[in-house]
């Protein structure tokens, strides 16, 4: 439930964001997260970084391909669109690295370096900003399942990357025992960017089961909220629920 003290000392305008915010969570089947509006309203202000919502992949790169076609990068995409939504909600700054199925190079032009360093070079020109890249997973067998956080090797990237595990888990998948780890230095965004972020996988595009709830429209959701809330958290400077 939403504290009423604390609604008390905010606008009307904030007051009703982030009444909506606490529903949306609770619409998405996020119910634990609801109290995180509680402490996020303590601190809500304009300080708060922006965020920086990246959708990997995108055009003619559609990363990993399930079994049945279906395209890492359209997955990435719906998720972050989601995200953004939520993030409206929230009154959060943000700002979308892609917002269509496109990349910075394409057809015979497209560099998979270069499409990187666009990346980063957008990310990091928001003067204050965080970022939430997001991908899915792949593995050689169709076992492995769940999502996973990986942060940039800065104290507040990892801080980040810890909420974003443990509700993610917590709230999505209870018998994921992975934790948060540092990014490999494979991951050229979170080895270049000046500022803080995260990669989250969120599932195995290897795992036909973890296919069909991504693809679902209530779990996209469930992700969004379950970022969203992650990043209002950090913001208001709490630990993992």
């Amino acid at each position: 439930m939403i504290n009423m003290k604390l609604l008390k000392r905010l606008s009307a305008s904030r007051k009703v964001t982030l009444m909506i915010a606490a529903a949306m969570l609770v619409a998405a089947g996020v119910l634990k997260l609801t109290h995180i509006v509680d402490k996020a309203a303590a601190s809500a202000d304009d300080g708060m970084p922006v965020l920086v919502i990246d959708a990997g992949h995108g055009g003619v790169d559609g990363g990993a391909v399930a079994e049945d076609g279906t395209k890492e990068s359209m997955l990435n995409l719906d998720i972050a669109l989601r995200l953004r939504a939520i993030s409206e909600l929230y009154g959060v700054n943000y700002l979308m690295v892609r917002s269509e199925d496109c990349s910075f190079t394409s057809g015979s032009d497209y560099s998979e370096r270069e499409e990187l360093e666009k990346r980063v070079e957008l990310i990091d020109s928001a003067e204050d900003s965080v970022y939430i890249s997001i991908h899915q997973n792949c593995y050689p067998t169709g076992q492995p399942s769940g999502p996973q956080v990986m942060y940039a090797r800065d104290d507040t990237s990892r801080r980040l990357g810890r909420i974003a595990q443990t509700n993610l888990v917590s709230q999505l998948d209870p018998e994921n025992r992975r934790v948060a780890v540092p990014a490999s230095e494979k991951l050229y965004i979170c080895r270049n960017c000046s500022h803080s972020g995260i990669l989250v996988e969120c599932g195995f595009m290897s795992n036909m089961w973890d296919v069909q709830k991504l693809c679902s429209d209530a779990y996209q959701k469930a992700i969004a909220a379950v970022l969203a809330a992650s990043y209002i958290q950090f913001c208001g400077g709490t630990e993992a629920a």
